[in-house]
């Protein structure tokens, strides 16, 4: 009983930051990138828990308890893609005032690359969010004994509480929290009592076979098909790119991405030992993905056991959030924007747009059965789609119109060909879409001409080339510069 109240406890927490988000809102800026106020604490917080969601804590210890130590390497590859954002795209998105990517592919190539790459941003947002559902459902069916669709309600029903109330502003303030509460729960409290009551790490090694403590125990190959899935894939993630223009200054963005990478790298590895020493504890659960829950309600006393159960809540919590309210920023901004819809812009259509994105996440959460699986579909077709043309239209001044639309079908038609040939979660449906992609980006670019408007310059220095606003137009100045005294 006190585990559940202190579940309950929590999911009230988050509705309580909700309210005071909401009296933070009063713009778009503030409700899509908190406007672009956050100081080098809550930036971190925010872009770590964003990464760290179901796939990476209740999907992260289901790895570790059937792979051992490499089952790291998933978060292990999120880790490095979050440090590369702030490294090498920090700079270029704050300069140019982009915040959304299929803003970044319209800048360059126009408007038919902006509703291709809108499409693709927000299924690959929504199925992520539906991943951790997912993972909500998962870990409240263990505590509370209801069904895995009501568990997911439930924890749907608290997340659209506080991010339809307030936005970016509600979710980063709930993100401080789950920051704290996933730190608590995992490193300070699960991590030590589980390789304890396994009996210490040597006898872990001793009981479980000698390729659980292989760096590449999960197979070389799902190693090089995670890399490509999520370093690649998120470098180009909706979520990732909103994030990073919430904080208040180009430094802080890069330096506070750098940081969050090697936070959820230690995470990955703690995820990695809590399911590698679940398995000597629990060696024939029939459901992987239930090794957290399972885990942590044998070796945990009353209360710290509901602290933990919470840290799982937290991780899916924030990062669903943030994905969801990704997806609604791109059907505001790059689909109802340029098609004359600039009343659209406004507070109120955010929010009924990421209510509407929500209602859908939560109806096919009940149509998908993995954590993992969810998150793999959806990074397969980002990466494989639109990671060569984003790249392109950033960093290549030859880079072409006919390019990008033809290296987007091309990674789309392979990703989608091999899906159906492979299995949905096998490595070759990325690896193939992104060579098609790039083969084409680069074959066609060279045989065409850049459109005049844009031939020759630099990102930074494109203009934006969506409807212009009406005076009544409430899209975040992403462009402006922010003076240096902001902070939160």
């Amino acid at each position: 009983m006190i585990d559940k109240l202190i579940i309950l406890l929590y999911l009230l927490l988050m509705v309580g930051a909700g309210y005071l988000g909401m009296r933070r809102s009063r713009t778009s800026e503030d409700f899509t990138v908190a406007g672009r106020r956050l100081g080098p604490f809550m930036y971190t917080s925010a872009m770590s828990t964003v990464v760290l969601g179901a796939a990476s804590t209740v999907g992260g210890v289901s790895l570790g308890y059937q792979y051992g130590i490499s089952g790291m390497v998933l978060v292990l590859s999120l880790a490095i893609g979050i440090a590369a954002i702030g490294v090498f795209f920090a700079g270029t998105l704050f300069r140019s005032g982009v915040y959304t990517v299929p803003d970044a592919m319209s800048r360059r190539f126009g408007g038919p690359s902006r509703t291709l790459s809108s499409v693709i941003v927000v299924f690959y947002t929504l199925m992520v969010g539906v991943g951790q559902i997912i993972g909500i459902g998962t870990v409240l069916t263990v505590v509370f004994g209801v069904s895995p669709g009501t568990a997911a309600f439930i924890g749907w029903a608290t997340i659209m509480l506080y991010s339809v109330a307030g936005g970016m502003w509600s979710i980063t303030l709930t993100d401080v929290v789950q920051f704290l509460v996933k730190t608590l729960g995992v490193f300070v409290v699960l991590l030590p009592l589980v390789i304890h009551r396994a009996g210490g790490l040597p006898h872990i090694r001793d009981s479980l076979p000698a390729d659980f403590f292989s760096p590449t125990g999960i197979g070389v190959g799902t190693i090089g098909a995670y890399f490509l899935l999520f370093f690649f894939g998120f470098l180009i993630d909706q979520g990732n790119w909103q994030r990073l223009l919430t904080a208040r200054s180009e430094r802080v963005a890069r330096w506070g991405a750098v940081v969050s990478g090697l936070y959820c790298a230690l995470y990955g590895l703690a995820g990695a030992l809590i399911g590698t020493a679940g398995r000597v504890l629990l060696p024939h659960l029939a459901n992987p993905d239930d090794a957290y829950a399972r885990i942590a309600a044998l070796v945990l006393p009353v209360g710290l056991f509901g602290l933990v159960v919470a840290a799982a809540l937290a991780a899916s919590m924030s990062t669903a959030s943030g994905l969801l309210i990704g997806a609604s920023t791109v059907l505001t901004n790059d689909v109802l924007r340029p098609l004359g819809g600039t009343r659209l812009s406004s507070v109120r259509a955010n929010r009924i747009a990421l209510f509407a994105v929500g209602l859908v996440a939560l109806a096919v959460s009940y149509a998908v059965d993995s954590v993992v699986g969810a998150v793999t579909v959806a990074a397969d077709l980002l990466a494989a789609a639109l990671l060569v043309p984003v790249v392109g239209a950033m960093f290549w001044r030859r880079s072409t119109t006919p390019a990008a639309i033809g290296s987007v079908l091309a990674g789309s038609v392979v990703c989608v060909a091999f899906m159906a040939v492979s299995g949905l979660y096998a490595n070759e449906p990325v690896m193939y879409g992104m060579a098609a992609a790039l083969v084409v980006f680069v074959a066609v670019s060279l045989v065409t001409r850049p459109d005049p408007a844009v031939a020759g310059l630099a990102f930074e220095e494109l203009p934006d080339r969506a409807a212009a606003p009406s005076a009544t137009d409430e899209r975040p100045a992403a462009a402006q510069p922010v003076p240096s005294s902001r902070s939160a």
